[in-house]
């Protein structure tokens, strides 16, 4: 069975809504990370905890089947459709072997 991995990148903001879409998705399996720092490469404010960019992002990565990941990106543009401003990115690869 093919796999793919999706990285999830959002702002802190968003973390309810994006384990609700898991949980809606039946995506059971992930790992989070609470803080993260960075800024996007085309748009968005940089989260860095800082004085002057405040705000912070938050990651989970999740393994899932080929056939999910359609589906999972779909709702991750709706999720950013509601609120742009705030910010949500997903990025997916393959997995090539697992143990």
């Amino acid at each position: 069975m093919k796999m793919k991995a999706v990285l999830i990148i959002h702002n802190q903001a968003q973390a309810e809504r994006v384990e609700y879409m898991l949980d809606r998705l039946n995506i059971r399996g992930f790992t989070k990370w609470e803080s993260v720092i960075g800024r996007g490469s085309e748009t968005g404010e940089p989260r860095l905890g800082t004085h002057t960019w405040p705000e912070m992002n938050s990651s989970v990565l999740t393994v899932i089947e080929d056939g999910k990941v359609p589906e999972l990106l779909e709702a991750v543009k709706k999720l950013n459709a509601i609120s742009e401003e705030v910010g949500i990115r997903a990025f997916v690869w393959e997995v090539l072997a697992s143990v």
